[in-house]
């Protein structure tokens, strides 16, 4: 009885031996941090890896994820420089970079951040108008990051970036810039359409422009080639006629060679001059002037005609008795 009752208090010590040690081992891992606090104060920051911890006395306050987290945070009210009231909500992204600030820095750090964000938001579109507020959300972000960055700091955390997801405005303003909207489209419309048909002008008259050089610089090309046939054309029969009158004179001046060569006489001469004036007599003009020369020639030429004439006439009384009767 002794022994079973020692073998199970030894079973038990057994058990709470390994129960202790495996609560006192810990093992933390990728991109989290513990907090451990030793008889309620803060002992210390397990990173990742294998840990051990005193038991009874040691404890694990707060596990912390490093990674970069994402709030978004609902509608909130807010008042531009000219009373206009419209909602915003937000999204911030941020990171926790000190696990011991941030477990004893702030009660409950996305509630701060959330009051902050709204609180912030207020101040800076209550300075701006509501046509400021729509076309500049970069800058409300940038301001509005610095903002949370540096009151976020003692907490242990750091804002990355802040973001306007969606601003809503009331429904008569909503109507009335739609109502502008549509009266800028339409009026843009007006504008592409007047553009449209004075570029469509511009580029008929253009072409219209670029037709006549083209039809100019043909005709001008056409005249030219014109001339250029018409001076060829006056060339060549200056040529032709130039070449006839050398070929004449060529066989002028041969004849006359050839004349001079047989030893002619004045006589001959004279005659072979008379040659010319066949067509001399074939022109146009209504009066002749003949050299006293060539009427010397024509006298001989008549005198030489009767002599001929003469001696045919008396050629046949020659054979005849003189006593005979013709």
């Amino acid at each position: 009885m002794n022994l079973s009752i020692g073998l199970v208090i030894g079973i038990i010590l057994v058990l709470l031996i390994v129960w202790i040690i495996m609560t006192s081992i810990r093992i933390v891992p990728q991109a989290t941090a513990v907090i451990v606090e030793r008889l309620g104060a803060y002992q210390a920051t397990w990173d990742v890896g294998l840990h051990l911890k005193a038991p009874f006395i040691d404890r694990i306050a707060k596990r912390v994820t490093l990674k970069e987290q994402v709030v978004d945070f609902p509608p909130q009210p807010v008042i531009t420089k000219d009373n206009v009231t419209m909602q915003i909500d937000t999204v911030v992204f941020f990171q926790i970079t000190d696990p011991k600030l941030y477990t004893y820095g702030v009660e409950n750090p996305i509630m701060a951040i959330g009051n902050l964000t709204a609180t912030t938001l207020r101040n800076i579109i209550g300075e701006m108008e509501l046509d400021e507020t729509l076309t500049s959300r970069e800058v409300i972000n940038t301001n509005m990051r610095a903002t949370l960055d540096q009151a976020t700091d003692p907490w242990g955390i750091k804002v990355g970036r802040v973001e306007l997801k969606n601003i809503i405005l009331p429904d008569d303003i909503k109507n009335s810039m739609e109502r502008q909207m549509k009266a800028e489209r339409e009026r843009r419309a007006v504008i592409l359409t007047a553009e449209g048909e004075k570029k469509s002008a511009i580029l008929t008259a253009e072409g219209r422009k670029e037709s006549a050089v083209l039809e100019a610089e043909a005709e001008k090309e056409a005249a030219i080639l014109r001339a250029e046939a018409a001076k060829e054309k006056m060339v060549r029969e200056a040529q032709g006629r130039a070449e006839a009158i050398r070929t004449t004179q060529q066989a002028t001046a041969d004849g006359i060679r050839m004349i001079k060569e047989a030893g002619a006489d004045q006589a001959v001469l004279a005659l072979k001059s008379l040659e010319v004036w066949p067509a001399v007599a074939d022109g146009r003009a209504t009066k002749i002037i003949i050299p006293s020369e060539i009427q010397n020639v024509a006298g001989l030429v008549k005198a030489l005609q009767e002599s001929v004439s003469d001696s045919m006439m008396a050629s046949p009384n020659e054979g005849k008795p003189a006593n005979e009767d013709p």
